[in-house]
């Protein structure tokens, strides 16, 4: 081929050796999609349509979900895929739309410390949550009773 043609439309390029992460990527975005969904609409199922619905959500609802490790590995995978995800995504849309290199990978850096520092601050507060912490402001009766039987 010379250089005044073109290539054929479907003409493969040549590839780097290794792991095709474009490929991973794109299968981790239909699969997460499809998690997602179930983790999502199960959250919205239990939260708002059982026992009082939206009414029944306040502090002690939290505290209660928080207490179960079901409940806390449930909003974790929920928290990791979406913002894995999320980040996946919109490194997607800088490759598409950002033409500078160099601007293109601080983006891109930027997008994956963003979302790992809020997913490492999320982990920790689900893993972490105590409500006895701040408990002498508290003006709800079986809080201080469940905190001073501990």
């Amino acid at each position: 081929m010379t250089a005044d043609t073109l290539a054929a439309p479907r003409t493969p390029k040549a590839r780097k050796s290794g792991p095709n992460l474009e490929k991973w990527g794109w299968i981790y975005m239909r699969a997460s999609g499809v998690l997602l969904i179930v983790l999502i609409f199960g959250h919205l199922f239990v939260n708002l349509m059982l026992d009082d619905g939206i009414h029944g959500i306040d502090f002690a609802f939290v505290a209660g979900k928080f207490a179960t490790p079901f409940w806390q590995w449930w909003d974790v995978l929920m928290l990791w895929l979406a913002l894995i995800h999320g980040a996946n995504g919109m490194r997607t849309i800088v490759n598409d739309y950002v033409h500078g290199a160099r601007t293109r990978t601080v983006l891109v850096w930027a997008l994956w410390l963003a979302a790992g520092f809020l997913i490492l601050l999320g982990t920790l507060v689900v893993f972490t949550f105590d409500p006895c912490l701040g408990i002498e402001n508290s003006t709800t009766d079986w809080l201080i009773e469940m905190c001073a039987a501990q």
